[in-house]
């Protein structure tokens, strides 16, 4: 049994910076009583999952995971901010139902609805402090699409043993293979809102709470947990993937 608990605890690694490791939580977060924090944050640390944060904060696993917008797999980055309430609740609490309503309008008058709100256009890419750097020779057989969990870094294929490189100064927070899919993982964080992540590799080059340089190798690309000789690559702002392509210089 304890074998078994040390396997998921395992297949929990990788999430949505900080000194920890990457967290996946399996299974569907139940839904329960939740009592809301309006302003209230919490921080990813080692070991936290979606279901152990939801329950410590009185708060139910599915709308922790809804409030901040984590798909399944439910997966969770250590430094990630987690909001303890609802979107649009941080500042001023909903309005209870006891509050009196207002009086209906004289007769005769009518009330003017307010305007329709405008659909906001997707926003632009973060700006990043980090200079991204390829980290590795190829071509790109996997892009990223929005909202897409088993899409969320770009694939590049190459050939076994061919060099994994940092794609900017950093620290390892996480290198592994705990994660189901994922082959021989590293993760490296950049600053306390951006992470890289380099998947499949067929051996890791350094250990947890090193520090690497921007074109440091710290890999052997492989297939680990992959169909060909490839490199999954993810780019991480405050825990949420983004494209790779709109950081990566041209080439």
């Amino acid at each position: 049994m304890r074998m078994a608990f040390v396997a998921v605890a395992v297949a929990l690694l990788l999430a949505a910076c900080g000194t920890s490791r990457v967290v996946r939580e399996g299974g569907v977060p139940r839904p329960g009583s939740s009592t809301p924090q309006p302003g209230q944050t919490v921080t990813v640390k080692r070991g936290d999952t979606v279901y152990r944060l939801a329950v410590n904060n009185g708060i139910s696993p599915l709308d922790l995971a809804t409030w901040n917008n984590i798909a399944p797999p439910y997966t969770i980055y250590p430094g990630q901010r987690l909001r303890l309430y609802p979107s649009g609740r941080a500042s001023t609490p909903s309005r209870t139902a006891s509050t009196p309503s207002r009086q209906a309008p004289a007769s005769g008058r009518t009330s003017t609805p307010a305007p329709a709100q405008t659909r906001q256009p997707a926003p632009a890419p973060a700006s990043s402090p980090v200079s991204w750097r390829w980290p590795a020779d190829g071509q790109i057989v996997n892009r990223f699409a929005a909202g897409d969990p088993t899409r969320q870094g770009i694939g590049i294929a190459g050939s076994g043993g061919q060099p994994v490189r940092a794609a900017g100064d950093g620290v390892v927070v996480y290198s592994g293979s705990g994660l189901v899919g994922y082959g021989e993982l590293i993760i490296v964080k950049h600053d306390e809102e951006w992470l890289s992540a380099y998947g499949h590799n067929r051996s890791r080059l350094v250990n947890e709470g090193e520090r690497v340089r921007a074109g440091q190798q710290i890999a052997e690309m492989g297939r680990s947990g992959a169909a060909r000789d490839m490199l999954h690559f993810e780019i991480r702002h405050n825990g949420r993937p983004v494209d790779p392509l709109s950081y990566l210089p041209g080439r």
